[in-house]
């Protein structure tokens, strides 16, 4: 059994990211996996103040919910990150935890499988692909972890549109199975 941490990281609560991300997490479980997920829509997250004091204490300065979020990805066998694509690119929620997270580099962390479940306006799958860019930048930072899966989930344009999608809505769910 492996322990899963989803960060759905829409501002909007139910959004399409936000369904994908429950397709991953009902695969997981029915696999038998241990699964959180925490939606950042309601969660104070202030911007990293590039202090580096994180890289000698392993924790933030900042006493917000990015600091106990770090805490349990730390933890976490597995990350995944459900994210909607903005200008091209993972919206700023995610990349502002990603920046808080970096605690998390000197640290003995769990995680090594990462995924990430995209949504994205755009048609073309192409549109994922700087939020894959800038994650993977994020990911070589951590040696021992590697990227194991995206979920391109485009032509979601108005909120509910990924339910449209079959396709992106399965493979959440197998991802979360084989996971």
């Amino acid at each position: 059994m492996k322990t899963i941490l989803i960060l759905s990281t829409s501002p909007r609560r139910g959004g399409n990211s936000d369904m994908l991300a429950d397709e991953f997490a009902r695969g997981a479980k029915e696999a038998g996996h241990a699964v959180e997920k925490i939606s950042l829509h309601d969660k104070t997250i202030n911007f990293c103040k590039g202090c580096l004091a994180c890289q000698k204490t392993q924790r933030c300065v900042i006493r917000d919910d990015a600091d106990v979020i770090a805490q349990k990805m730390k933890n976490a066998d597995v990350l995944v990150f459900a994210t909607p694509i903005y200008y091209y690119e993972m919206c700023g929620q995610m990349k502002t935890m990603l920046d808080r997270a970096n605690p998390l580099f000197p640290s003995e962390y769990a995680f090594r499988d990462i995924y990430l479940l995209a949504t994205a306006a755009e048609n073309d799958e192409h549109a994922v692909d700087g939020a894959v860019n800038g994650l993977n930048g994020w990911i070589a930072c951590f040696e021992k972890t590697s990227l194991k899966g995206v979920v391109r989930g485009v032509g979601a344009t108005a909120p509910g549109d990924i339910r449209h999608n079959a396709s992106a809505l399965e493979a959440a769910y197998l991802m979360g199975n084989r996971a």
